[in-house]
């Protein structure tokens, strides 16, 4: 059986985590990386975190508030058997027009090398993986319908087949993100979880992002 052991979420200007309840505000993505190192929720600076781009920013973000709602440490000298599975609604498609503009900017001749890492849809995962020393799978996904549920399905499945020991499937985009921490149930745990199935149940049921993590809220509280 497959649970959620922790859901980290950001808005434009909020983030949280749902078992744990946490919840605070942001002005840019700048200081939500300062927030997250202040309440230990990041457990050390992402280097190079100003020279990502929004959707790796949120990405990385998104799966600290997850793990940290699960419970799961991490450190900059070991490494974890957790894959990471992303997805979104275009893919890389800003950071592409962003590196073309600057392409065309620049005579077309080049553009700034920096812009060019962060024009491939798996470069959030990437940079995610190599900060939390995730050692598992890592890939993006576009689901055509019913998006998170499609993704939440993909990676249950993944833990199922014994590819990875858990994954951390993460929808997000420039300006939200929502990331789910996958398990196997294990009897012996007395820490909080969820049912995968009762998540799906929410997230097939209700599209609108604010909804969806109001309903995930209220999920806790029953």
């Amino acid at each position: 059986m497959i649970i959620i052991r922790g859901i980290g979420w950001i808005k434009p200007t909020e983030y949280g985590s749902i078992l744990k309840k946490l919840q605070g505000n942001y002005n840019e993505l700048k200081s939500l990386h300062s927030r997250l190192l202040q309440e230990s929720v990041l457990r050390y600076p992402i280097k190079n975190f100003g020279r990502f781009d929004d959707s790796s920013k949120m990405t990385c973000c998104s799966i600290a508030l997850a793990l940290n709602d699960a419970g799961i440490t991490y450190s900059n000298s070991t490494k974890n058997d957790i894959g990471v599975l992303g997805t979104n609604d275009n893919g890389c498609i800003k950071s592409n027009l962003s590196y073309f503009k600057d392409y065309v900017a620049s005579g077309r001749i080049m553009a700034r090398g920096n812009l060019f890492i962060y024009t491939l849809p798996s470069t959030p995962m990437a940079e995610a993986a190599i900060y939390f020393g995730f050692q598992g799978p890592l890939l993006y996904v576009k689901f055509q319908v019913n998006q998170i549920p499609s993704m939440l399905r993909f990676a249950g499945k993944m833990i199922l087949r014994e590819e990875t020991s858990k994954m951390i499937a993460v929808e997000a985009s420039e300006e939200k993100a929502v990331c789910f921490v996958l398990d196997k149930k294990n009897d012996a745990s007395n820490m909080q979880t969820l049912f995968l199935e009762d998540i799906l149940d929410i997230t097939e049921k209700i599209s609108d992002f604010d909804e969806m993590i109001e309903m995930l809220k209220r999920k806790v509280k029953m």
